[in-house]
């Protein structure tokens, strides 16, 4: 690996820029799982803040951060209690708000995750809504329903949950006879809100301004398709467009979200996770008016392939380039296998449904992958995120079941590992019982593999060569490279269809050329370039398999080798 000597470890990003999420990189954060600063073996505020300097030390622009609120914890946290709460075991609300400036004094600023399609089935509204009475003004702000059949015995619907199962659950009267139906998309803990409902509309208005109030500078929205649902409860297929998935009535929503955003001085932002086939569809969320951008996971699951991945960027700017949206660039995050296993494994790609215990991965190809791909996604235009651990080149954990306490695992039959082998605590010392996680002798929430002291971040920082240098010499050179944040790109060909080759920035603001080698075989650099970072150390004039280089060409001339398309 080559890592310019010139170059900053940070430039922290402009705190009075209105448009710095463009071009920015966001750090995600699974609190619990980060760094425990309070010795209990989970991961915490207190841990978080103490490591503030590593974070600024990457080059990250922004955190966010996974449910911190006061929650039972069935779903990750997804499962929110209330919203204007910490959870005990991550801190306090004090704790947060200090977390929040002192992140902004180093000029990284905080998102935090808010989920509007559901609440916990803890959650004090869900409690009055079982203690009244069919058809009250509490029930409304959920999805109570009578059963089918005789007696109502059979559920409303037949929709199946993303977790597997049923997505109905019956309710039992005061008297102890079977009563209404609820609907929950997720698990029978995490009851649907009826957006329909004025009060449920204006209490979240609320709980962004509570957040807003306090710092943060914008609010990534969990399963925000989902929340419009078509109250005549169609069967999926029946109706034309979906009962429940990306209705036209969402929009509205956001629209009042983006007003609320835009009352700051400083405009905060909004991101959606949208999981949407349609391109088109997709889009709408990212009209002027609406959301300003959305997780772009067609990228994150496609296999490692020269002509997937191509076919993936091609569509992705071609889907944000009529609203002027900003597209994102994601590997992986919390529910998602780490790159360095599925890149190793022999199908490369990503789903759910194919999740299995014991599928073999190759851990030295699929690092050597996983650290092109950072190189791949660093050098593309728009907003990069990164999922803690990838830095580190952390693999994913088969934890053995006893371990596991993901719904997904449950609700599966035991057939889905869940999705917490990506979720295992970060290994920051070489030495120590978990690793530095924690303190000596307190054992991590999950357990970390003993292999891991060769890749904490301890061993990292004493190797020029490692993945996290890596990360740190490209993170510094996109907040530094004027052709890394310009919108300027271009594809180039390539030696052969196995390399994918592009230009980044102009004549004006200089450029940048990324080559990645998905091929068998290496490649020569192109005539004319010299050498700016490389995925893999003592790089020479040759591109190897399954290997990315940032390249700068020595003059900008007429007669270059490379023909731009």
């Amino acid at each position: 690996m080559t890592v310019p000597s010139t170059i900053e470890t940070r430039q922290p990003a402009s705190v009075g820029d209105p448009r710095w999420w463009r071009n920015a990189v966001i750090y995600q954060l699974y609190p619990r799982s980060f760094a425990d600063g309070n010795g209990d073996g989970i991961g915490d505020l207190a841990g978080v803040r103490a490591s503030l300097p590593y974070l600024r030390g990457l080059g990250v622009d922004a955190l966010w951060f996974t449910p911190w609120y006061a929650s039972p914890w069935v779903d990750g946290g997804y499962d929110v209690a209330d919203y204007r709460a910490i959870h005990p075991d991550l801190g306090t609300l004090a704790e947060a708000e200090a977390l929040i400036a002192e992140a902004l004094d180093l000029g990284i600023r905080t998102i935090v995750d808010i989920v509007p399609n559901h609440v916990s089935s803890a959650h004090p509204w869900f409690a009055e809504a079982l203690g009244s009475a069919v058809g009250s003004p509490a029930r409304d702000r959920f999805w109570f329903r009578p059963g089918l059949g005789t007696s109502g015995e059979l559920a409303p619907t037949g929709w199946v949950s993303d977790f597997r199962g049923g997505t109905w659950t019956r309710t039992t009267d005061a008297d102890g006879r079977p009563g209404e139906w609820y609907l929950h998309l997720f698990t029978p803990e995490q009851p649907d809100l009826n957006w329909d409902n004025p009060e449920v509309r204006a209490e979240h208005e609320a709980v962004l301004r509570f957040w807003f109030d306090r710092g943060v500078a914008g609010v990534r929205i969990d399963s925000a398709a989902l929340l419009v649902k078509d109250p005549t409860l169609p069967e999926v297929g029946q109706a034309g467009r979906h009962p429940y998935v990306d209705r036209d009535g969402v929009h509205d929503i956001y629209r009042s979200w983006r007003a609320v955003a835009d009352s700051y001085p400083q405009p905060k932002l909004l991101v959606g996770e949208v999981w949407l086939e349609d391109r088109a569809r997709f889009a709408n969320y990212l009209r002027p008016d609406e959301l300003h951008t959305a997780f772009n996971f067609d990228f994150m699951t496609r296999p490692w392939d020269a002509a997937e991945l191509r076919d993936s960027i091609e569509a992705t700017l071609a889907s944000h380039r009529p609203v002027a949206a900003t597209p994102t660039w994601v590997l992986s995050n919390h529910d998602v296998t780490r790159p360095v296993t599925r890149y190793g494994r022999s199908d490369t790609s990503f789903g759910f449904g194919a999740k299995r215990f014991g599928v073999p991965s190759d851990e030295s190809l699929g690092t050597r992958r996983a650290r092109a791909a950072a190189l791949l996604t660093a050098a593309l235009p728009g907003a990069l995120y990164v999922y803690q651990g990838d830095e580190l080149g952390l693999p994913e954990v088969e934890l053995p079941p006893e371990q596991i306490s993901d719904p997904m695992h449950f609700r599966s039959g035991g057939v889905d590992p869940g999705r917490e082998g990506c979720r295992v605590p970060l290994p920051w010392t070489r030495d120590g019982s978990s690793h530095g996680f924690g303190p000596d002798g307190i054992p991590a929430w999950l357990p970390q593999p003993r292999h891991w002291d060769g890749i904490s971040v301890e061993a990292q920082e004493a190797d020029p060569a490692s993945m996290l240098s890596l990360y740190r010499a490209a993170l510094a050179l996109r907040h530094s490279e004027p052709a890394l944040r310009s919108d300027d790109f271009g594809w180039l060909d390539g030696p052969t269809e196995q390399v994918l080759a592009f230009r980044r920035g102009s004549p004006e603001t200089g450029r940048l050329t990324c080559l990645v080698n998905f091929g068998p075989r290496p490649v020569e650099i192109p005539p004319g370039h010299r050498l700016v970072l490389a995925s893999q150390p003592n790089i020479d004039n040759k591109v190897g398999p399954d290997v990315a280089v940032w390249l700068r060409p020595f003059a900008e001339t007429n007669n270059t080798q490379e023909k731009e398309k």
